[in-house]
């Protein structure tokens, strides 16, 4: 209803972002449609008119992961993923516990049969949840048989029970242990079986005080290799039991220094933010985690693996899993994402063979995740309720699979449909008015005005090298700095800038100005909180004067206004102008927007007899100056005064209706050097204009009332003079 409400306004500006518009569900998808437009709502989608998929085009904008690989330069942007399977041989005594607990779920469902149908569903869930307990672990095994609820327990219909089994694509999954449905199903058994159930939860108990648990002691053989070969894994776990004893277990048999954080379900969201934030991300760690973190918090930053201790019975939230590190900001150039199961257990055999080995051949073939249809659960159901009627053991006692569900046939062509539609829609939804060359000669106007990743670089070394800020480049990544903040490596920075550096234990911060960011370093980028408060603080210091400082100058400043050098790069004498230009935007049926920029503007001797300059440079050529002239030799201080006072003198006075010379009328008009300025600063406001018409032509948007105009006069903040090295 709020988002019907929000778009009803056609006159709204409105962006909807979603990672999976298309669910699988042709109704659902519509629906969306629906809200940028009503009559898209009616369209046939797989049957769309040439007209119709134009008209579609124009609100609807389909980018997948290859499209920003491909088209978009994007490679580097996302690391490649490598999915190995590694198992397990379950111990004598864990295979006997495996053994009696399936052996005890088939009965119990096959003699449910002749029982009434919410006893028979509630001994069909209460099976399925004690057996995904003893196949997840001795410890979930334990809490699920262990724990009882207060009062007598009802049996219910599915929607009670389903939850504790099955991972939902949506709602958060329940991480703690199913009791519910195994106490509900032992409500219905008689006392012989409740002496069963016990046994096993004896059996579990012995097995995890006994530590003869091989799942786990090759889980931790595993995450001793990827820790070896550099990466940090995150374990998944289905229960909360199961997680806490995984973390215990990796926090005795891991080296000390070793972090290893263990979060599940009982935690809040907060708490959990602030236990991810506390890891220290220059340090080996690992994450021992439950599904309340399969989605909402990054977790790339500080990851790069993912080990499946128990599988997922939903492919959806294996790829919600593994897309925690295999994502947009990615730093490692390869991630890993382990399936782990039991060569001797019969429902992980299942789930991979049906669903799982499926999902990963889909992925490998399209290059992006394609939803399980919604009916993977009822299909699940079939194919396990097969599994504890007609499932044989085989002489090496491995379950066969063969177990005529029909559904499945069914259900992998429905999947395949679902693959087929999402390849076609790549095609019908393709962005075509928005070009890859047009959309970069766009970015690369913005950078030259906001400033790329290179001039982030430069001017941050710079301000470190005026500050004294201890700044080093990493010996084997040039791209890679450290800089110092130890409190005594501080002591002399400014305050604002002390407080801008982040605590680190180790006294060092990592950082990079290129992106994607090499793996633990942080990425300073033109708004980093950083490289703001550098430019906030030069930005000030500069624009103070004398007598606005609390006690008298000893010291030269580190950042003037004015400024004059000697130097090779030029011939003539030379005289830039550093501008913040201000311009009045206004576009159709909206309020005028106010926007600003710095310009550099540069002009050369000698002055003709109108007091004009010789020559003014290009754009380019006043920036390279700016950026690459270097003094070759000193310049006295008188000299530069008196350079500087003529330099003044020359563009005379900035502000007011009347120049310093006499020359009336608005700002500029008339005067030899205040002239120029104002023709190029206009040029540049055509140019602006032209920008944004090409992008509104881009998406449809009307042209014709909107208009750049530039605001004079513009704020004088610089002023650099040139002079040539005079040769003998």
């Amino acid at each position: 209803q709020l988002l019907r409400e929000v778009a009803r306004n056609s006159q709204r500006h409105l962006i909807l972002l979603t990672a999976t518009p298309h669910s699988g569900i042709e109704e659902a998808f519509r629906s969306l449609l629906g809200l940028l437009k009503p009559e898209f709502k009616q369209w046939d989608i797989a049957n769309l008119t040439e007209p119709q998929r134009i008209e579609l085009a124009r609100h609807f904008v389909q980018r997948t992961r290859k499209d920003i690989e491909q088209d978009w330069e994007g490679a580097a942007c996302f690391p490649k993923r490598i999915t190995p399977d590694e198992t397990y041989q379950l111990s004598a005594p864990y295979r006997d516990l495996l053994d009696r607990t399936y052996a005890f779920c088939s009965e119990i469902v096959r003699t449910g049969a002749a029982l009434e149908q919410p006893k028979r569903r509630v001994r069909y869930w209460g099976a399925l949840a004690l057996l995904r307990c003893v196949m997840s672990s001795p410890a979930a095994a334990v809490a699920a048989l262990q724990a009882r609820l207060r009062g007598e327990p009802r049996p219910d219909e599915q929607a009670e029970y389903g939850p504790f089994v099955f991972e939902s694509d949506t709602d958060r999954t329940d991480d703690e242990a199913p009791s519910p449905p195994i106490e509900a199903t032992e409500a219905t058994l008689p006392e012989s079986d409740r002496r069963r159930l016990r046994e096993l939860a004896r059996l579990a108990q012995d097995i995890r005080t006994s530590q003869q648990d091989t799942k786990i002691t090759r889980c931790a053989e595993i995450v001793r290799n990827l820790l070896d070969g550099g990466f940090h894994p995150i374990i998944w776990c289905r229960y909360v039991a199961t997680a806490e004893y995984v973390g215990e277990h990796l926090r005795h048999c891991l080296p000390a220094d070793v972090q290893v954080v263990t979060i599940t379900g009982r935690i809040g969201d907060d708490e959990r933010r602030v236990k991810i934030d506390e890891i220290d991300p220059e340090k080996p760690r690992v994450l021992v985690a439950t599904d309340c973190l399969s989605e909402g918090i990054n977790l790339q930053d500080k990851f790069t693996a993912v080990l499946h201790y128990d599988l997922p019975w939903n492919p959806n939230r294996l790829e919600q899993r593994e897309g925690r590190v295999d994502r947009y900001g990615q730093t490692a150039k390869q991630v890993k994402a382990i399936r782990f199961y039991g060569r001797d257990n019969p429902v992980d055999g299942v789930v991979i063979e049906v669903l799982l080995d499926k999902a990963r051949e889909i992925h490998r073939a399209l290059g992006t995740h394609v939803p399980v249809p919604e009916e993977s659960e009822s299909v699940m159901e079939a194919v396990l309720n097969a599994l504890f009627i007609r499932g044989k053991r085989t002489a090496g006692s491995q379950l066969s699979l063969d177990l005529g569900v029909p559904q499945i046939d069914e259900f992998h062509r429905r999947w395949d449909r679902d693959v087929e539609r999402e390849r076609i829609n790549r095609t019908r939804f393709a962005q075509r008015a928005l070009k890859p060359h047009e959309v970069q000669r766009e970015l690369e106007a913005t950078d030259s005005v906001l400033g790329d990743p290179e001039a982030v670089r430069e001017f941050g070394l710079a301000a470190a090298q005026r500050l004294g800020l201890n700044i080093r480049p990493d010996r084997r990544n040039p791209t890679v700095f450290h800089i110092a903040t130890a409190p005594q490596a501080t002591t002399a920075l400014p305050e604002p800038i002390r407080q801008a550096l982040p605590q680190s234990k180790s006294g060092w911060w990592t950082v990079s100005f290129t992106s994607p960011t090499p793996e633990g370093a942080e990425y300073l980028g033109r708004n980093h909180r950083f490289v703001a408060a550098l430019a906030r603080y030069l930005f000030e210091e500069a624009l103070r004067t004398a007598d606005s400082l609390p006690q008298p100058v000893t010291t030269p400043k580190i950042v003037s206004r004015c400024g004059v050098i000697r130097t090779k790069s030029v011939e003539r004498l030379t005289t830039l102008l550093l501008l913040r230009v201000r311009y009045l935007m206004e576009q159709p049926d909206r309020t005028p927007l106010l926007s600003e920029e710095v310009v550099v503007l540069g002009y050369e001797q000698p002055l003709g007899a109108d007091g004009r300059p010789a020559q003014w440079l290009s754009d380019g050529e006043a920036l390279r100056l700016l950026d690459e002239a270097k003094p070759h030799e000193n310049v006295p201080l008188a000299e530069k005064r008196e350079l500087v006072r003529a330099a003044l003198d020359e563009i005379g006075e900035w502000h007011g209706g009347v120049t310093s010379r006499g020359y009336p009328g608005e700002w500029g008009e008339g005067h030899p050097i205040q002239q120029g300025v104002r023709e190029r600063i206009a040029q540049r406001a055509g140019a602006l204009e032209d920008s944004h018409k090409r992008i509104r032509r881009a998406v449809s948007l009307r042209v014709r009332e909107l208009a750049v105009k530039p605001q004079f006069p513009p704020d004088l903040l610089g002023l650099l003079v040139l002079q040539p090295v005079v040769t003998p």
